[in-house]
């Protein structure tokens, strides 16, 4: 039992600018000590001060939400030798009046004594950085794909003869084309509006395929230093670019692909009358490059 082998146990019910700390003695379950501490690197010294000073035994700190608003002082904790238990989303209850910081840092403390095997936090370092690095390029590869939704919308609506100079253009072509245009230089009102927006979102594909290509890098080369078993996997293996000499284009599994006359792609029955798709038809308005936003 976790019991037999603390004197006490401080619980921490953390936010995002303060901390609330509570010391329970473990033989009588009381409250031996209360405060409130910032959530920064002062803060963190204090509070292990004010531990030293009130639970100067066998200790633990059980704090709730070590991988959220609790990771930087679980960090400080761990890195001062001191014992660190994750402790579960508490359910609140309802209660009338007053703060309840307090309150949940105690029961954070107690939940733990109830347990036989308390979690631990998880590893920080190499497991952190990839989490976060896996974070950020999965929001790149979210907004690229909104981006190029919005930039097939645009292009449907494309004033001609602009609209059937940009259809048959690769996703490349087409990105790196926009990119490049002066829409200044467009008289016409409706096209030079047209035109800004269509190299507006383009840069921003292009920029968040970049940022994409740099994380990815980063991903493979942080995995295959402390787990390259995980590049087998299939969630991980399959979502790092392996192949992306081509500008503006990831090898995307679902992305559509140009095919020759001779291909058999080419010679696949076509769709029977009135039951073409609306992916089907927005393809053919906006060319083959980015029809399914992928």
């Amino acid at each position: 039992m976790l019991a037999d082998q603390l004197d006490y146990v401080v619980g921490v019910d953390p936010h995002r600018d303060s901390h609330a700390l509570a010391v329970v003695g473990v033989v009588s379950g009381a409250v031996l000590f209360e405060a409130n501490v910032a959530a920064n690197s002062d803060g963190y010294a204090h509070a292990l001060k004010l531990v030293d000073e009130h639970a100067p035994g066998r200790r633990a700190f059980a704090v709730e939400g070590s991988g959220s608003f609790g990771a930087g002082l679980t960090r400080f904790l761990s890195a001062h030798g001191e014992r660190v238990l994750e402790v579960g989303r508490l359910r609140r209850e309802r209660r009338s009046g007053g703060k309840t910081d307090a309150l949940d840092a105690i029961r954070a403390a107690r939940s733990v004594l109830a347990q036989n095997r308390p979690a631990t936090p998880r590893a920080s370092g190499e497991r952190e950085a990839l989490r976060a690095l896996m974070a950020a390029r999965e929001g790149a590869v979210n907004a690229k794909r909104a981006g190029l939704c919005q930039l097939r919308d645009l292009l449907v609506t494309t004033p001609e003869p602009l609209r059937g100079e940009l259809r048959p253009l690769t996703r490349a072509r087409l990105l790196r084309r926009l990119a490049a245009t002066r829409p200044e230089r467009r008289h016409d009102p409706e096209l030079r509006g047209a035109l800004l927006a269509l190299r507006s979102v383009a840069r921003r594909v292009l920029q968040l395929t970049a940022e994409e290509r740099e994380l990815a890098r980063e991903i493979e080369t942080l995995t295959r230093k402390f787990a390259p078993q995980l590049l087998e996997q299939p969630g991980l293996g399959r979502s790092l670019p392996r192949n992306s000499s081509s500008p503006g284009r990831t090898p995307d599994a679902s992305a559509p692909k140009r095919h020759s006359h001779g291909s058999p792609a080419a010679h696949r029955s076509p769709p029977a009358p009135g039951k073409q798709s609306a992916t089907a038809s927005t393809a053919a308005a906006t060319g083959n490059s980015i029809a399914h936003c992928t």
